[in-house]
């Protein structure tokens, strides 16, 4: 049995016919007529998830994981401010997550009623489309509401929010079915062949043409940009970029030299990172891509050989430096593994680590890069896969976000190594910054804390490490243990030689 609570249902048909098929559900009373219907359609798993800021990113990695829109809801109030960071983190991955909130009727706005705040804007620019739905009473207001949740429905490539008002009483659960309700469709365009030809005549006509892809993998180009950033050989005067975001600096430093770029992306939006930016493609990246490998096999590029060279000389450094026992030989030690688990790396070093060593895809939360949500994200991901889950995460960016392992669907598929060197370490990278007073213990947030409690109380598997013999053991049981429930490995190092390390390694390749 359903709610009588017709937006509610109308709602709810038009999220199955529009291939909803899991939703994140937060708990209150105002949404508990939404809730109770996604819990009761047969089409739709719910996942009950406490803490709202968490939830939004639960969601987000199971957007990520099966590539289709997935609904979090929550009840009025604060509840719904609490998933800002997600929904921009979303919008700037371009993730189809779709926002539920509750509301009390319009009425009741800023007239001191408990949980109420003006909703329908609340997520501002962080959504493609805003909607707060009528209560109908007629056939022209249900023609309404169904309109609306179409339009929004029918959004691509981005989070949306449907703000759903409902009056009292809310816990009538009496109609048998959901009603039959009007699909509208979006048959989306792909990219016309003779722009695919443009596009790929351009690149290879270039002199120096480059091929660079964001968000968040371009293995070593850091530091082969390090070693080449002032010699004019190697500046491309045509780039052609796919994706969204990249991690390094230097490299967004580097190809602000260049003549200019070519984007290519699914939504047509002008990302000037370069401010070189000529052309704007909209279009599927990895298509023009592999036209472009395509077309180089056939045809090799002497500029295009030249950086294959350099990057090649830079994964040979890589292969061949062996870093003394600190976070660069975790992540070393992990990408020897040769395994068909799914990568989650939090932001700032454990990213950065990645683009040295990994070999595998990685996942990371590269839209607004905060440290907030990458262990919430990643436990999405692995309710939505029975394939394991391994998130690679720095200590700060783990106990801010210790709630997401606060889950009751948790499985043994998900696995967790903590790099725990007792502060941001990433802020000893940061020239200048040593001079103050305050970096450590106001800036990089120094502490002493142990990530072995919160596994007891959440009967997550805890194992520690402290020297390279135990790390490799652990690294060895985190990714080959059989286990009914989550394992994590804590890894302990020292801050300073992490930091020694890293800046020995550019050293060292610098040198050659």
């Amino acid at each position: 049995m359903y709610s009588n609570k017709e937006n509610v249902n109308i709602l709810t048909a038009l999220l199955v016919a529009h291939g909803v098929r899991h939703a994140v559900v937060c708990p209150g009373s105002r949404n508990s007529p939404v809730v109770h219907n996604l819990n009761e359609c047969p089409d739709i798993h719910c996942y009950p998830v406490t803490d709202e800021r968490s939830a939004g990113f639960y969601a987000l990695g199971m957007a990520q994981a099966t590539n289709t829109p997935v609904v979090v809801c929550v009840t009025s109030g604060t509840a719904l401010l609490n998933l800002a960071p997600a929904v921009a983190e979303a919008y700037y991955q371009h993730q189809p997550l779709v926002v539920i909130s509750a509301d009390r009727p319009a009425a009741w706005i800023d007239q001191l009623d408990g949980q109420t705040i003006p909703q329908p804007d609340a997520l501002g620019r962080f959504v493609k489309k805003a909607v707060s739905l009528p209560e109908p009473h007629d056939e022209e207001e249900r023609w309404y509401c169904n309109r609306l949740v179409n339009e929004t429905l029918m959004a691509r490539h981005a989070p949306v929010h449907i703000n759903v008002p409902i009056s009292e009483p809310l816990f009538d659960f009496s109609v048998s079915s959901l009603p039959v309700e009007r699909k509208i469709e979006l048959l989306p365009a792909d990219t016309p062949a003779h722009t695919l030809s443009h596009v790929v005549r351009m690149f290879m006509q270039a002199k120096r043409p480059m091929l660079i892809a964001g968000q968040p993998m371009n293995p070593n180009m850091d530091e082969a940009v390090c070693l080449v950033e002032d010699d004019e050989r190697y500046v491309p005067d045509f780039v052609l970029y796919i994706g969204n975001s990249i991690v390094s600096k230097r490299v967004k430093r580097f190809l602000r030299k260049a003549k200019e770029t070519w984007a290519v992306n699914e939504t047509g939006e002008v990302n000037d990172t370069f401010m070189n930016l000529t052309h704007v493609v909209q279009g599927d990246g990895d298509v023009v891509a592999d036209q472009v490998r395509f077309m180089l096999e056939q045809q090799p590029h002497p500029f295009v050989q030249r950086w294959d060279e350099l990057l090649e000389r830079a994964r040979q450094h890589a292969v061949a430096y062996e870093p003394p026992y600190s976070q660069m030989a975790v992540v070393k030690c992990l990408n020897a593994h040769s395994t068909t688990l799914h990568l989650q790396f939090a932001n700032s070093t454990a990213i950065r680590l990645a683009n040295i060593y990994a070999c595998h895809n990685v996942y990371c939360n590269r839209g607004v890069n905060g440290i907030d949500g990458s262990l919430s994200t990643a436990a999405g991901f692995s309710l939505v896969t029975d394939a394991p889950v391994l998130c690679v995460i720095g200590d700060l960016s783990f106990f801010y976000d210790q709630n997401a392992l606060w889950n009751q669907n948790l499985r043994g598929n998900f696995r967790i190594l903590l790099m725990n060197n007792g502060k941001g370490g990433i802020f000893n990278m940061l020239s200048g910054l040593e001079q103050s007073p305050a970096r450590d213990k106001f800036v990089a947030a120094e502490h002493h804390t142990s990530a072995k409690g919160i596994c007891e109380q959440n009967d997550i598997v805890y194992m520690r490490a402290d020297d390279m013999v135990e790390m490799q053991e652990g690294v060895d049981r985190l990714l080959q243990e059989q286990s009914d429930r989550p394992m994590l490995l804590e890894v302990f190092t020292d801050a300073a030689e992490d930091e020694r390390v890293f800046k020995d390694y550019y050293a060292q390749f610098k040198k050659k």
